[in-house]
C-alpha cells in the first residue's frame, strides 16, 4: 500500500472554530502532520461550543465537544501563548520546519506578535501561508469579523433560502448547518494544495494565500448568483423546489415526506404513469420542462394530491423501478442506518480516552491507491505539548518552566 497522498507535509494549525480546523483535518487525513496551536488553558474557541460534551471517565467537565471533535481528528495539540514573547519564538521555531502555516485571525493581529507572513517567511522562505478570514485581507471589510450565519445573510445565500413568497412562514432563513464555513474549509484545502503543488512541483516558491467566507459564499450561489448577473433580477425563494427540472420539491405521503426531482421530458411521462395520471404528460401546458417550470404552482398542486394516495415506501418503490431520481426526507437517524451510507463506511470508530469507540464522519474522499485508514481521535488540550517541544530541544525542567510560567 502506497502512503498517503501528503505524507511528509507539515502543516502549523493555528486556526480556530470551524473553517480553519476543517480545512486542517481534511489534510491531516490525507497524510500531513498538523500540529495545532491552541491557547493554554482555554484551547480552540470551539471547546466551549457545546454541549454535548464527551462524557469524562472521572464525571469532570472537560472541553471535548461535538463541535470541536467534528473538525479536529487527526492533529498534534500543543498548548502556546502567543502573547508572551517565548511563545512566539516556539511559534517561529515550528515554523522554520513546515510546509504550511495556517491561520484565522483577523486581519493585522498576528503582525504584533511577530507571527505575520512577512515575518515567517523571513524564517521560511518557501512557506505556504494561508489566511482564512470573514472578509478577506484587502478591501473595507477586511478588518471585520464574523461567523457563518452573517455571511449567509450577507452574501445572498439567506435571500434564496426559505419558503416561498405568500406561504406561512415565508422570509429568509439560514441554512441548518455552517455551510459557509465547511465551503471554505474545502476552498482552503484547495488553496494550499494548489499552492504545494506550485511549489514543489512548477519550482515556484513559497506565497500568501487568501481565503475568506465571503467570496466563498457567493462564488458557492453559482447559476443563482449567475441569474442575477444575466438579467439583473435576484431569483426568489422557492422553498423545497428544484432549480432546473419540474416538478421539482417534497411531496407529502400517507406517512411522511420523499424528495423528487423530475429531470427530463422522458422522467415526467414515466413520472405520470406511476402516479396514474398519464394523461398530464400530454397537456400542453406540461408537455415540455420550460412549459412545467411556468405552470410550476399547477403541477406541483397536481402531484401534492396525487402523492397523498399512498406511503412513502411505495412511491420510492415504483418510481426507482421507473429510473426517477427520488429520495426519502431523513432524519440523521436514518442517514446513518442507511445499508449505503454503512456500506459506504461514513460513521467511523476511533479510540479516545473518554469513549473507546468514538463515531467521526469519515472523510469524504476514496481513493484506490492510497486509501485513508487511519483515523486518529481529537486530540485533548495540550496533549501533545510535551513531545513537540521536545522536538525543538525543549528539556523536560524548561518545559515545566514554561508551564509555570503559563507560556504553554
Amino acid at each position: 500500500m502506497s502512503a498517503l497522498p501528503l505524507s511528509g507535509i507539515k502543516i502549523l494549525d493555528l486556526t480556530r472554530v470551524l473553517a480553519g480546523p476543517l480545512s486542517a483535518q481534511m489534510l491531516a487525513d490525507l497524510g500531513a502532520e498538523v500540529i495545532k496551536i491552541e491557547r493554554p488553558g482555554t484551547g480552540d474557541d470551539a471547546r466551549a461550543f457545546g454541549p454535548p460534551y464527551l462524557k469524562d471517565p472521572e464525571g469532570k467537565a472537560n472541553n471535548n465537544n461535538s463541535f470541536y471533535i467534528c473538525a479536529n481528528r487527526n492533529k498534534k495539540s500543543v498548548t502556546v501563548n502567543i502573547a508572551s514573547t517565548e511563545g512566539q519564538e516556539i511559534i517561529r521555531a515550528l515554523a522554520k520546519d513546515c510546509d504550511v502555516f495556517m491561520e484565522n485571525y483577523k486581519v493585522g493581529d498576528l503582525k504584533r506578535y511577530g507571527l505575520d507572513y512577512e515575518a515567517i517567511k523571513a524564517v521560511n522562505p518557501d512557506v505556504i501561508y494561508c489566511s482564512v478570514t470573514g472578509f478577506g485581507q484587502t478591501g473595507p471589510y477586511a478588518p471585520r469579523a464574523g461567523y457563518d450565519a452573517i455571511f449567509q445573510a450577507m452574501g445572498g445565500l439567506m435571500s434564496v433560502t426559505g419558503h416561498m413568497d405568500g406561504e406561512p412562514g415565508a422570509g429568509p432563513m439560514k441554512v441548518g448547518p455552517s455551510i459557509v464555513d465547511y465551503m471554505t474549509g474545502m476552498n482552503t484545502s484547495i488553496g494550499i494544495l494548489s499552492a504545494l503543488y506550485h511549489r514543489d512541483v512548477n519550482g515556484g516558491g513559497g506565497q500568501h494565500v487568501d481565503v475568506c467566507l465571503f467570496d466563498t459564499v457567493i462564488a458557492s450561489l453559482s447559476h443563482y448568483a449567475q441569474i442575477f448577473l444575466i438579467n439583473g433580477k435576484s431569483p426568489p425563494r422557492r422553498g423545497t423546489w428544484g432549480n432546473g427540472g419540474m416538478p421539482a420539491g417534497v411531496f407529502r405521503c400517507t406517512d411522511g415526506e420523499l424528495m423528487l426531482v423530475v429531470g427530463n421530458d422522458a422522467q415526467f411521462a414515466r413520472t405520470c404513469a406511476v402516479l396514474g395520471a398519464p394523461e398530464l404528460a400530454t397537456d400542453p401546458k406540461f408537455l415540455k420542462n420550460n412549459d412545467r417550470v411556468v405552470n410550476g404552482k399547477e403541477i406541483m398542486a397536481i402531484f401534492a394530491g396525487l402523492f397523498l394516495k399512498n406511503s412513502v415506501a411505495h412511491w420510492l418503490e415504483e418510481l426507482e423501478k421507473a429510473g426517477v431520481p427520488c429520495g426519502p426526507v431523513n432524519d440523521f437517524a436514518h442517514v446513518f442506518a442507511d445499508p449505503h451510507v454503512r456500506s459506504r463506511g461514513m460513521e467511523v470508530k476511533v479510540e479516545h480516552k473518554f469513549e473507546p469507540q468514538l463515531s467521526v464522519i469519515r472523510n469524504a474522499l476514496t481513493f484506490s491507491g492510497t486509501p485513508i485508514t487511519e483515523y486518529r481521535a481529537p486530540p485533548l488540550l495540550g496533549e501533545h505539548t510535551q513531545d513537540v517541544l521536545a522536538g525543538l530541544g525543549y528539556d523536560a525542567a524548561k518545559i515545566a518552566a514554561l508551564k509555570q510560567q503559563g507560556v504553554v
